[in-house]
């Protein structure tokens, strides 16, 4: 994942409280540092993306695949 997948997959699931998320929640996986701190440390996005659903109890169903751009069409 990267950083422009994870930044779409944030504002996808959580719309317009995503950069607060990003800012503010601290996630217990990743030694109780917020989403932008991990990535200010280099912690892999797809990491922290999986410790922020687990956080925010997103659904699996819905953890997978999300900020990726759509396929290009023919």
């Amino acid at each position: 994942m990267r950083l422009s997948e994870f930044e779409r997959a944030v504002e996808h699931e959580f719309g317009a409280g995503g950069a607060t998320l990003v800012a503010d929640l601290t996630l217990s996986q990743l030694a109780h540092r917020t989403a932008a701190e991990c990535l200010g440390a280099g912690v892999p996005p797809r990491e922290i993306w999986r410790a922020l659903c687990v956080e925010a109890d997103v659904p699996l169903a819905r953890r997978h695949g999300v900020g990726l751009q759509d396929p290009p069409r023919d």
